[in-house]
């Protein structure tokens, strides 16, 4: 019986987690077949490990006052559809 697409993909990312690594999305059904069987040759982590790792990252995310994505109180002004940002290059230009 051969599996359906879904469920090798499923079953790949079940391995992954297991294991605590990636897998290369496979093309075919043998590529499919040589990521499972990769994948059962690496020991398993430890659940609580995983665990641990999902929960540093999402605070690590989440608590980075380096975050130079972030948007801060200081670089809007206005609130809503009226919000502009607070540094606009032409709002230190002078008119001439």
């Amino acid at each position: 019986m051969e599996l359906t697409r879904y469920a090798l993909l499923a079953y790949l990312r079940t391995l992954a987690e297991q294991t605590a690594t990636t897998f290369a999305y496979p093309a075919t059904s043998a590529e499919a077949s040589a990521e499972i069987q990769r994948l059962k040759t690496i020991p398993r982590s430890r659940a609580g490990d995983a665990q641990r790792d999902r929960r540093a990252v999402q605070r690590d995310l989440t608590n980075r006052p380096d975050d130079a994505t972030a948007i801060r109180d200081r670089d809007v002004r206005g609130y809503g559809s009226s919000a502009r940002w607070a540094h606009h290059p032409t709002d230190s230009e002078q008119p001439s």
